[in-house]
């Protein structure tokens, strides 16, 4: 009797000091497992009289229910402190701001934005988006583009060249988009009605230029195609992107291998404040350079120019993006400052449309 009342405080003891609930595991095991004391003192109950077991039996069957209900309780305690300790840990100040998730946090960078408010313009216009080989030949990047061998027109643009072939030939790196226009008209008959945006590459690098840039190119193809309709295009254009109501444009005589007549273009703006304001002053900003195909890029495709006429557009993407949104230096469009991106980027969800709003 004395044993088990011994062995009972023992173990209740130990139960009570228990201060986490593997400790706890571990005195149950040791206790009431198959080879635990108590479990050895209840396979002896078959070794006795009849007489003896009467009285050994009830008390080691107490003994046992009596530490299996204090291990329960004190599981159910050390359970109760391991949940507090676990939400002291980890407690949340409710007072600070809800962080976003990605969606909230992530930026569209200006030039995506912008190429794709110059899709929705276009689009709408019944403009398709083409595209073509960053890389390119001699003879698509100038030949064709009526730059014949030797010709002066060559130096305009500080070409990026790559090692020679085993032909000898020199690839280049596009120093526009132009090139799409001549292997869009070699794929497929007029009417063409496309845009080109894209990355070009010269030799250029300070606050309004960088040796990699984007360049949105326009040309119309057709029977009926003017100087009238150009004008036009590039006046709604102009209008949707800037989003005013109406401005002013003026166009000036220029020169371009590819087009005849060439024409620069300045926009109505007004310079007084801290921001350019388009669609109003009495200020002008060039803006783009168009003209009419020249008779000798369509015949290099196979077009009879006496049948068919077109004209062509180009504009730096990066450098309307900087006027439209008050950015001043266009390297930073590549520094891949996130500080930059997070002032300036769009948020994912704001598609531009033309009857939602460009710029949102």
């Amino acid at each position: 009797m004395s044993d088990t009342d011994a062995l009972e405080k023992e173990l209740l003891t130990a139960i009570d000091q228990a201060e986490d609930e593997a400790a706890l595991e571990a005195i149950r095991i040791a206790e009431l497992g198959k080879k635990g004391r108590i479990s050895d003192m209840m396979k002896g109950l078959g070794k006795m009289s009849p007489e003896e077991r009467k009285e050994a039996g009830p008390r080691l069957n107490g003994l046992r229910d009596r530490v299996q209900g204090a291990i329960g309780a004190k599981r159910e305690v050390l359970a109760e402190k391991a949940i507090e300790a676990r939400l002291q840990a980890e407690r949340l100040d409710v007072t600070l701001p809800v962080r976003a998730g990605p969606a909230g946090r992530g930026r569209i960078h200006p030039i995506s934005q912008v190429i794709d408010e110059i899709s929705a313009i276009f689009g709408d216009l019944g403009f398709q988006i083409a595209e073509g080989p960053d890389i390119e030949t001699d003879y698509y990047n100038f030949t064709a583009l009526n730059f014949p061998e030797g010709h002066p027109a060559r130096e305009m643009h500080d070409t990026f060249f790559l090692q020679p072939d085993e032909n000898g030939e020199r690839k280049v790196l596009r120093t526009h988009t132009s090139p799409v226009q001549v292997r869009t008209m070699e794929a497929q008959q007029p009417p063409i009605r496309i845009v080109i945006p894209g990355k070009t590459y010269r030799q250029d690098s300070d606050a309004t230029h960088t040796p990699m840039f984007h360049q949105l190119e326009g040309l119309v193809v057709d029977t009926t195609s003017n100087i009238a309709n150009m004008k036009w295009v590039l006046e709604e254009f102009c209008k949707a992107f800037f989003e005013v109501p109406s401005l002013n444009m003026r166009f000036r005589p220029s020169f371009f291998p590819f087009t005849e007549p060439s024409l620069e273009v300045d926009i109505q703006c007004d310079r007084s404040g801290s921001e350019v304001r388009f669609g109003e002053g009495n200020d002008w900003m060039e803006i783009l350079g168009c003209g009419m195909v020249h008779p000798n890029v369509l015949r290099g495709v196979g077009l009879d120019p006496d049948v068919y006429q077109g004209f062509a557009w180009g504009m730096g993407i990066d450098r309307i993006a900087m006027l439209k949104y008050g950015m001043p230096d266009l390297r930073a469009f590549f520094d891949a400052d996130v500080r930059w991106l997070e002032h300036y980027g769009f948020r994912p969800l704001d598609m531009p449309t033309l009857f939602g709003g460009l710029s949102q």
